[in-house]
């Protein structure tokens, strides 16, 4: 059998496996990431609560089934974190909000329940902006984590998923639940250095999750490397009668085709226009990889778009007025705790028509359509995942969003994975982008998992 020094340096599927052969007990694995919370959490704040105790009991449990020879799944006994959006029946869900310290939660999320099911413990729930609704990570009543690539400088940890990209970059969870509305999963997977996928609408189940957006919202894994994304993300896929959007979903399984390769795939640059606003070293990483992706047997062809990204950050009457709808009377009452920036993002619901609304909806139809013929023959569009690297959390303008290159995504209902691609001089995380058409996960993933097969940027980790 392997040795295991410390569970908490092996990336999920391998602790699977140490688990699995018995190299290593789901004890063992589970006290080493609370020790870690312990040390490091103080500081970096990932964690909304963690739930010590009962992690320890699930993987005393765990422990004593895998030995009787009775493991339910090749994921027992391996911890997780979740995003303080998803129930947890008897648990307090936040949504981020003060207001909500003490709500309850009366059953347990779907997501939740496929990765119990598997025998996954929950190692505690992780902070996120209020209502999900930001993108540099910041929440000024709850706290704001840290990222873990600069404790010198407080840094940006992208959002809203905030906590879940800490966590994992820390190694104080081996991966972790977050979502995408407008780029939550894929920019703290930018801005902490990880691999972060954004899932086609109705693939994976929203059930049991605090909304933002019922129309664009989107659950995704967030890890260290591409095989542990594919492997959770074939947990969470499926059908489920407590969501419609996923009706006649089935299971995706990536992992026949994640080492096929690149070769034959076609994989479209960003017209040159976009590169105006991207910092020169993001744009080196992004040209590294394209020449990376053309060694590998890819071919790199160009593309014109019916959009410039802007065009469709821009579009956000969706998301606006859905918020306004869900969150809307709370941020009316300005007796309560909300996080300010938070409070007029919402706000500015009240003034989005229905006619605005209509008009949004069917230019995102119409903008589909154009995308699709754009794309014909092409198997993925390749971007930079954020215009910089994680930047200071003081200069952090909360008029200016960071996901320009992310909101298209959801929009247009495509999926989309974030994987680090290089890292500034100053030793911060950089970020490629890979859109695969809607419900084309497996082609992101086999990008992907072709890419890190080449480099090594993802094995780095913060010095904490």
């Amino acid at each position: 059998m392997p040795i295991v020094t410390d569970p908490v340096d092996l990336p999920a599927h391998a602790l699977a496996r140490a688990i699995a052969t018995r190299a290593l007990s789901p004890v063992e694995a589970v006290e080493a990431h609370l020790a870690r919370i312990a040390r490091l959490d103080p500081t970096l704040r990932a964690f909304v609560e963690v739930y010590a105790d009962d992690a320890r009991l699930a993987a005393e449990g765990a422990d004593r089934m895998i030995r009787a020879g009775h493991a339910v799944g090749p994921l027992h006994g391996v911890p997780v974190a979740l995003k303080d959006l998803i129930d947890l029946e008897g648990r307090v869900t936040t949504g981020g909000s003060a207001h909500f310290r003490e709500r309850r939660a009366t059953e347990t999320a779907t997501i939740a329940r496929r990765m119990l099911a598997q025998g996954m413990i929950v190692l505690g729930k992780t902070h996120t902006v209020e209502f999900a609704y930001g993108g540099w990570g910041t929440n000024q009543h709850m706290g704001t984590p840290l990222n873990p690539w600069d404790l010198a400088t407080p840094r940006t940890p992208g959002g809203s998923s905030s906590g879940s990209g800490v966590a994992v970059a820390a190694r104080m969870a081996p991966w972790a639940i977050g979502t995408d509305t407008g780029g939550s999963v894929r920019l703290p997977a930018s801005f902490c250095g990880l691999t972060g996928l954004k899932v086609t609408v109705g693939r994976v189940s929203t059930a049991g999750i605090v909304p933002l957006s019922t129309t664009l919202d989107t659950p995704g894994p967030m890890a260290r490397n591409v095989e542990d994304v594919a492997l959770l993300y074939t947990i969470l896929s499926g059908a489920d009668p407590r969501d419609p959007n996923t009706r006649g979903i089935t299971p995706e399984d990536p992992m026949p085709v994640l080492h096929r390769g690149v070769r034959g795939l076609r994989l479209a640059r960003m017209p040159a226009s976009e590169r105006e606003g991207v910092s020169s070293e993001m744009l080196a990483a992004y040209d590294a990889s394209l020449d990376q992706l053309a060694r590998l047997g890819a071919e790199i062809v160009a593309v014109d778009l019916p959009f410039r990204f802007v065009d469709l950050v821009t579009a956000s009457a969706i998301v606006t007025a859905e918020c306004y709808f869900h969150n809307g009377a709370l941020s009316e009452d300005r007796a309560l705790p909300l996080d300010e920036d938070v409070r007029l993002r919402t706000l500015a619901g009240a003034g989005v028509s229905a006619q605005d609304y209509l008009r949004t909806r069917r230019m995102q139809q119409e903008m589909k359509a154009a995308y699709a013929r754009a794309m014909d023959g092409i198997d993925a569009i390749l971007t930079p995942t954020t215009e910089t690297a994680a930047i200071p959390l003081e200069a952090v303008d909360q008029g200016v969003l960071p996901s320009r290159f992310t909101r298209f995504g959801n929009l247009l209902e495509l999926c989309a994975l974030a994987l680090p691609n290089g890292f500034t001089a100053d030793g911060l995380p950089l970020s490629l982008q890979i859109v695969c058409r809607g419900y084309d996960e497996a082609t992101a993933l086999r990008i992907g998992q072709a890419y890190q097969g080449a480099t090594e940027w993802h094995l780095r980790a913060p010095s904490l």
